[in-house]
């Protein structure tokens, strides 16, 4: 299955589907989220709505091409000194080990070094979170530290553009 996806701004509505995402435990177990409470649709808008208009975090939705389903979210957060950090995350499960999460992080960071001139963006995965290392080590994160179960990758602009 060769699924063609396309980034998008987050938004408000997205939030309708978010939610559900955010109560799954099994889309966070590798992640340092840890759900208190229950998310309703309402939380997550109310969160989104604090969120969406930062000027140093840029929020896309992980949208499937001929359906327009939105399927997961990509992001830069903490954008300062031509860095950011990268987050990422496929929440519909159908659509885990599909190659979206590769094909989204190249589009991602082409934005972020092309239209952003970002020069270095870093990010934190769980050392058993092989699937994702994979991603970040196929579009070209270096390890360059790990702490407790977190291991640090970055890239910086010049990996991305010699290799494009």
């Amino acid at each position: 299955m060769n699924t063609q996806i396309y980034l998008r701004p987050l938004a408000l509505k997205d939030a309708n589907v978010s939610y559900r995402w955010r109560n799954d435990p099994e889309v966070w177990s590798y992640t340092k989220f840890v759900l208190k409470d229950p998310i309703t649709a309402e939380i997550e808008k109310q969160w989104l709505l604090n969120k969406l208009n930062l000027a140093n975090e840029k929020r896309f939705a992980i949208c499937v091409k001929n359906t327009n389903e939105y399927i997961g979210n990509i992001q830069l957060l903490d954008i300062e000194n031509e860095s950011a950090e990268f987050h990422l995350f496929i929440g519909e499960k159908k659509y885990w080990g599909k190659g979206i999460g590769y094909k989204a992080s190249l589009m991602l960071l082409k934005y972020a070094f092309y239209n952003l001139n970002l020069k270095n963006i870093f990010l934190e995965v769980h050392s058993d979170n092989l699937a994702a290392y994979s991603i970040y080590k196929k579009v070209g994160f270096q390890r360059v530290s790990q702490h407790a179960d977190f291991i640090k990758m970055v890239i910086n602009s010049s990996v991305l553009l010699s290799a494009n």
